[in-house]
């Protein structure tokens, strides 16, 4: 196998661009690379090796506040005693 292009991180990355690239083949997108191989599967890797499929990771991921995520168990721990309370008290008026 050739070089990776340096954006591309592994080869789990490579085969997923591929593959994607390869599918919108199958459905009838242009090859960018003229003359390339006759084979969906073929052009795709030719076309993400040669640097020429756009793509990106994505948004990143949102990370929590961990004071937020210590409010939200907080909160949910004292309606948890109240409820407890409540019932508590109605066991033992009967």
């Amino acid at each position: 196998m050739q070089k990776l292009p340096d954006r591309i991180d592994s080869k789990y990355r490579f085969v997923l661009l591929a593959s994607e690239r390869a599918e919108q083949l199958i459905k009838g997108a242009l090859p960018r690379i003229a003359g390339g191989p006759k084979k969906p599967t073929q052009a795709a890797m030719a076309e993400v090796l040669a640097d020429v499929v756009e793509w990106d990771f994505g948004p990143a991921p949102e990370v929590e506040n961990s004071e937020e995520k210590a409010l939200a168990a907080g909160e949910g721990e004292e309606a948890e005693s109240v409820l407890d309370e409540k019932t508590g008290a109605a066991e033992a008026s009967s």
